[in-house]
């Protein structure tokens, strides 16, 4: 049942002029998981996030989001979207900053909220310190702290953990499991193949395509490899 799933994806195409960056992606997200999109860069994997979060319309396809239109889950403030590059104002304080966002999405209880997201990354004793103090993982942890102001269904994570240390990025993904068993749906983006047995289930991405989706252990085995790495390179060479 649609229902059970936040996210429907079917036969989505999206062109950029020449270059046709969806070719009739189909994939579906259930309900509090993390499933995550696996692919190389350029394989469509922003662009399909960004389709989702209601930035792009699609050209053909339909695209469902937490039961309605990108745009009308968008608008709900029911979805939170980390982007690659830190969306941050660096002159400003991490306090300021995620007022700033507060102000800007109309969060109920902003003070409250703001507290909340920052003892969720474990940056309150930071919230005074300017962003351009910080280290490149602190600012990833202060735009994930932004994408919780308005306690949202679902997580759209951008290549979250790209450039951080192997410390950080073990904390974050304990971070996005704790809150996937609080209910809260998660897709995240890589092209790292070691997180990939972190996430619930896998889409495989390539050319604009989802090539499968399963768990890692399902695609390796439907692959008859050994590893997820070797999975990806015969499932794209049988497409």
């Amino acid at each position: 049942m649609e229902a059970d799933f936040a996210v429907v994806a079917q036969g989505i195409r999206k062109r950029f002029g020449a270059i046709e960056a969806l070719r009739g992606l189909d994939l579906s997200i259930r309900v509090g998981e993390i499933y995550g999109l696996l692919g190389p860069n350029g394989s469509g994997k922003t662009t399909i996030i960004r389709c989702v979060a209601g930035l792009l319309r699609p050209e053909a396809g339909t695209l469902s989001v937490l039961g309605g239109t990108p745009r009308a889950a968008v608008n709900s403030g029911r979805v939170g979207y980390m982007t690659q590059a830190p969306a941050l104002y660096a002159d400003l304080s991490v306090e300021e900053n995620l007022a700033f966002f507060a102000a800007l999405e109309n969060v109920p209880n902003a003070s409250q909220r703001i507290e909340e997201s920052l003892r969720a990354v474990d940056l309150l004793d930071r919230r005074r310190s300017v962003v351009s103090t910080l280290s490149g993982g602190m600012r990833t942890r202060v735009s994930l702290a932004a994408t919780f102001l308005n306690h949202p269904s679902l997580l759209l994570l951008d290549e979250p953990t790209v450039g951080v240390d192997p410390v950080l990025r073990h904390q974050s993904w304990a971070r996005f499991r704790r809150l996937a068993a609080a209910g809260i749906t998660i897709l995240v983006s890589s092209h790292v193949m070691d997180e990939a047995s972190r996430c619930d289930r896998l889409g495989l991405i390539r050319d604009g395509v989802v090539l499968a989706e399963g768990s890692a252990n399902e695609l390796v085995s439907r692959a008859g490899t050994r590893d997820l790495e070797s999975a990806f390179l015969s499932l794209a060479e049988a497409r």
